[in-house]
């Protein structure tokens, strides 16, 4: 009898859905990879189509951040063991502080 972990990986590979679930480990892994400074303005909020989504806590950091795109990406990628993470959109968030 084949593990249930074996089961659901196998089942994630053949529905081609790979890629989504290890870009939502960079939604996980967002706060550890770019640092306490950078997190406690920020947070990635959802991945789609090689596109992580995060949200910044205003239009300063999010300025700030856009000069730092290449560098979180690659950082990323690298954590990630793939090159998954082609593009990160930066919004400012909707309704209080991020932290």
């Amino acid at each position: 009898m084949e593990p249930v972990g074996g089961i659901v990986s196998k089942v994630v590979r053949d529905l081609g859905l790979e890629e989504q679930v290890l870009g939502w480990r960079a939604v996980d892994d967002w706060a550890n990879v770019v640092g306490p400074r950078i997190a406690s303005h920020s947070r990635a909020i959802a991945f789609r189509g090689g596109t992580l989504h995060v949200e910044v806590e205003g239009s300063a950091w999010m300025q700030e951040l856009a000069y730092l795109k290449r560098d979180m990406m690659r950082r990323l990628n690298r954590a990630l063991e793939r090159e998954l993470v082609h593009e990160l959109r930066f919004s400012v968030g909707r309704g209080g502080n991020l932290r």
